[in-house]
């Protein structure tokens, strides 16, 4: 039972014919009693003779996944099979993180009727959104109170990371073309493919003159070069407690999935393969043998429900789990915080064996860039500037220790990680190197 707004109005109202009741020689205090005896047998009385709920039946018509920070709209039919209508108001019992609205749905069902009310979400974070019931509410006939019940009805939505680096991808696509030979310009380096015959043109690489396709043609012939494809590219992203370290907005682990996923489109569209491990220790993710067009939404699904575990990562078991994605990897891109030297013995020690194999990139997400301390008297001030100073040089330590372990560091802020792996992916294809 639940009582609306209307029940106080009219307790209210009381206060008149209990002052005219006082005036006429009747004690106040009966009146009053009486009034509120009243009042709350009509109460009573409302509720008894509302509708039950509980003869609703819903069906939920919603989508299965949303991208983070974008609204979406969920439905659901109410099915009224009993014989009285069913006049009041609903809420959906999703999670605060779902940012449903606060206030109730009004609904009116007719009998043997259904009709569908919408429920807007606004997420507000990634992972599964899960509703279990639905909480409804019928008022009686006078609308005093009425009768409250909760409908089972099971929902879930799957809120995929919103993918903001996705605004850098056309600039590296251009880029990439003119690596693929598809315009004027032309590349040669190591470990790159032969792609064509062209005349020589002033200013090209003599070293790529082709002296047996000259001899046959009776001018000059030169080689022009593509990037090697079929590479095979592996994502790791470590999932233990550096990566639950607040930065920016957000936290490593969200910053180094927009990096993976950036990374893993542009791979895709330039003919590699592309593996993702999400590990601490023990593999919380993994996307393997997933080409072309359904290889972001594979990656997409993965990455939503995993989130930072407080707890150290095991780089042995995580090169191991590397091994057995693919025997051959030309490039391993770690994301992770390395930014401490004591913390960092372990990964440190297991890097080696790892970079004997493949091209290995250590990305790292930092805070943005510090400002220095306006007022040097300011002691609060001094510390954090002491306290950042420290971090910087703590970080390039473990950065020398990477490239001496065969590896090569990157690290940016949250904003500007993915654009420099990146870059860098599109230099080594450039170079031959991989």
């Amino acid at each position: 039972m639940f009582v609306t707004g209307r029940l106080p109005l009219l307790v209210a109202l009381g206060a008149v014919p209990v002052v005219l009741l006082s005036l006429a020689g009747v004690n106040a205090w009966i009146g009053a009693a009486g009034w509120l005896l009243l009042c709350a047998a009509a109460a009573l009385g409302d509720a008894a003779l509302a509708p039950d709920p509980r003869v609703l039946r819903v069906n939920r018509d919603e989508p299965a996944r949303a991208l983070l920070g974008q609204r979406v709209e969920t439905g659901m039919w109410l099915t009224n099979p009993g014989e009285r209508r069913v006049r009041g108001r609903m809420r959906d019992a999703w999670q605060p993180t779902a940012g449903a609205p606060e206030a109730r749905i009004p609904i009116d069902v007719p009998a043997g009727e259904r009709r569908r009310v919408t429920v807007p979400l606004a997420p507000r974070r990634r992972g599964e959104l899960r509703s279990e019931f639905v909480a409804v509410r019928a008022d009686g006939p006078l609308g005093l109170a009425g009768r409250q019940a909760t409908v089972t009805s099971r929902g879930s939505i799957r809120v995929l990371p919103p993918f903001t680096a996705r605004r850098h991808l056309p600039s590296r696509l251009a880029r990439l073309r003119e690596l693929d030979g598809n315009t004027s310009v032309q590349v040669r380096g190591q470990g790159t493919e032969f792609d064509s015959l062209r005349e020589y043109v002033r200013g090209d690489d003599v070293r790529s003159i082709d002296w047996r396709a000259t001899a046959r043609a009776g001018t000059t012939m030169l080689r022009t070069w593509r990037p090697e494809r079929d590479r095979h590219v592996v994502i790791v992203i470590d999932t233990g407690r550096t990566a639950a370290a607040r930065v920016g907005d957000g936290v490593r682990l969200d910053a180094a999935m927009e990096a993976a996923l950036l990374l893993a489109a542009l791979a895709s569209r330039a003919g590699d393969h592309t593996h993702l491990l999400m590990f601490d220790r023990t593999t919380r993710a993994r996307v393997t043998r997933v080409d072309g067009p359904s290889l972001l939404p594979a990656l997409v699904d993965a990455m939503a429900t995993v989130e930072p575990q407080l707890i150290d990562t095991d780089w042995d078991a995580a090169f191991a789990a590397v091994r057995s994605l693919t025997s051959r990897p030309s490039l391993v891109v770690l994301l992770t915080a390395q930014d401490a030297p004591d913390a960092a013995r372990g990964f440190l020690g297991s890097l080696p064996a790892l970079a004997r194999r493949a091209h290995v990139l250590v990305g790292t997400v930092t805070d943005a860039e510090r400002v220095p301390a306006a007022d040097a008297a300011d002691a609060a001030a001094a510390y954090r500037e002491a306290d950042a100073e420290r971090a910087s040089r703590d970080a390039a330590a473990v950065a020398a220790e990477v490239a001496r372990a065969g590896g090569e560091a990157i690290s940016a802020d949250a904003e500007a990680l993915p654009p420099r792996i990146a870059d860098r992916y599109l230099a080594l294809k450039a170079a031959g190197r991989l």
